[in-house]
C-alpha cells in the first residue's frame, strides 16, 4: 500500500499567485506541453509542469523555495504553445514576485510596488531625506555663486557620505538575511525531492560554483536558447552591463577621491568618464528596448511591479546624462534642479532593490548557483 499524503491548499496564496500574474493557472491540464517545448527545463524532475501544479493546489511550501522557479527566464515559449492559454510564464512571474516578498523584509514595503497610487511615496520619500539631512547639518546649499558649476558646492561630498554610506550597507544587510533563509529553504526543497542531503549549504564550496557560474549569468546564455522572444537577450544586457559598468565607475571615482586625492568634475576626455557615459547611453537603450518589447507584447502581461524599474532604469540614465549636458552649457539652476533628481533616483535604486524587481539580479543568481552546487554535490 502506497503511503499517504495530505495536501492542505493554501487558498490565500492561489490567490496571492493570480493577483500577481497567474490569473490563468487554473486552465492547466497538466499535459505537459510547457515542460517538453522549454529548452531550460532539468531531465531531472523538470519544469514548468510541476510548479503550475503546485500553484494549483497553493502549495507554497514547494514554491516559494523551489530554485526551479529562477531557472525560468519567461521567454514565453511554453505560454506561446500551451493549448489551453494558462500561461505558464506568467504563472512562474507571478510565483518569483511573491518569493521575493517572502525573503525581502520588511514585508510592509512591498505594498509601494503592488498598488500604483504608492509611486508618489517612492520618490518623496528620498527627496525629503535628502533635503532634511542637508538641511539639518547645513551642508545643503542651492545657491550658485558665479563660476565653474561644480555639483560637489551644492551637495557636498560629506552630505553624500552621510546619506549614501549606510544606504548600501542596509540594503545588504537586508539582502543578506533574505540569501541566508532563501539558501536554507532551497536546501530543504531538493532534499524533500530527493535531490539533496539534509546539510547545511558550505559557503566555500557554494562560492567556487559561484565563480563557475556568474560568466554564463552575465553573458545571458539562456537567453539564447529562447524562440519567441531571443531578442530581448541584447536588451537585457545593456541594462545588466550598464548597472554593473556604472558601479565600477562609481568606485572607482571613489578611489580617486580618497586614495588619490583626485576631485571632480572630470574632464570629458577622460577614458572613465567616456566609459561611464557609454554605460549611461546603454542603460538608455536597452531600457526604450525593453519598454518596446512590453509594449508590442500580446502574451506577456506587465504590471506596475515590471513597468517600475523600467521607469526608475530609463530616467536615471536620461537625468545622469542632462546633468552633464547643463553643466557643460552653464546652466545652474536647471543643472541643480535635474541633478538633485538624479540623486533622488540613485536613493530609490538602493534603497528599494531589494523589493523591486531589480531583486531578481540577486535572486536569481542565488538560485541558478545552488542548482549548480547541488548537481555538483550529489556526484
Amino acid at each position: 500500500m502506497k503511503n499517504r499524503c495530505l495536501v492542505e491548499p493554501d487558498l490565500k496564496f492561489i490567490d496571492a499567485i493570480k493577483k500577481a500574474g497567474g490569473d490563468s493557472l487554473k486552465k492547466c491540464i497538466q499535459c505537459a506541453s510547457c515542460t517538453v517545448v522549454c529548452k531550460l527545463s532539468p531531465d531531472l524532475q523538470p519544469f514548468p509542469r510541476k510548479e503550475m501544479l503546485y500553484a494549483g493546489w497553493g502549495l507554497k511550501d514547494r514554491l516559494v523555495g523551489n530554485p526551479d522557479i529562477w531557472l525560468c527566464y519567461n521567454c514565453g515559449d511554453c505560454s506561446d504553445l500551451c493549448p489551453r492559454q494558462a500561461m505558464p510564464g506568467d504563472t512562474l512571474g507571478a510565483i518569483r514576485r511573491l518569493s521575493i516578498k517572502e525573503y525581502s523584509k520588511p514585508s510592509a514595503i512591498h505594498r509601494l510596488f503592488d498598488d500604483p497610487r504608492y509611486l508618489p511615496v517612492l520618490f518623496i520619500l528620498p527627496a525629503l531625506i535628502i533635503t532634511a539631512v542637508g538641511l539639518s547639518t547645513g551642508l545643503l546649499n542651492l545657491q550658485h555663486d558665479g563660476g565653474p558649476i561644480v555639483y560637489a558646492r551644492f551637495f557636498p561630498v560629506s552630505l553624500i557620505e552621510i546619506i549614501f554610506i549606510p544606504l548600501p550597507i542596509l540594503t545588504g544587510l537586508i539582502l543578506f538575511i533574505g540569501i541566508r533563509k532563501m539558501l536554507a529553504d532551497m536546501q530543504a526543497n531538493f532534499f524533500y525531492r530527493g535531490l539533496s542531503n539534509d546539510t547545511p549549504v558550505e559557503p566555500v564550496a557554494f562560492l567556487k560554483t559561484l565563480v563557475t557560474t556568474l560568466p554564463e549569468i552575465i553573458k545571458h546564455e539562456k537567453f539564447a536558447t529562447c524562440t519567441q522572444n531571443r531578442g530581448r537577450k541584447l536588451s537585457h544586457m545593456l541594462v545588466s552591463f550598464s548597472y554593473l559598468n556604472l558601479a565600477l565607475v562609481a568606485g572607482t571615482f571613489v578611489f580617486a577621491l580618497y586614495i588619490l586625492d583626485s576631485h571632480g568634475p572630470y574632464s570629458q576626455l577622460n577614458p572613465i568618464k567616456i566609459f561611464a557615459n557609454l554605460s549611461g547611453i546603454a542603460l538608455i537603450a536597452g531600457s526604450l528596448m525593453l519598454i518596446k518589447d512590453r509594449l508590442k507584447s500580446h502574451q506577456e502581461q506587465s504590471f506596475y511591479f515590471d513597468w517600475y524599474l523600467l521607469g526608475l532604469s530609463l530616467f536615471l540614465g536620461i537625468t545622469g546624462m542632462i546633468t552633464q549636458f547643463l553643466r557643460l552649457a552653464d546652466r545652474p539652476e536647471m543643472a541643480i534642479a535635474i541633478y538633485f533628481i538624479h540623486l533622488v533616483l540613485v536613493f530609490n535604486l538602493i534603497a528599494f532593490l531589494p523589493y523591486s524587481k531589480l531583486a531578481h539580479f540577486i535572486y536569481r543568481t542565488v538560485a541558478v548557483t545552488y542548482s549548480a552546487y547541488a548537481r555538483k554535490e550529489q556526484r
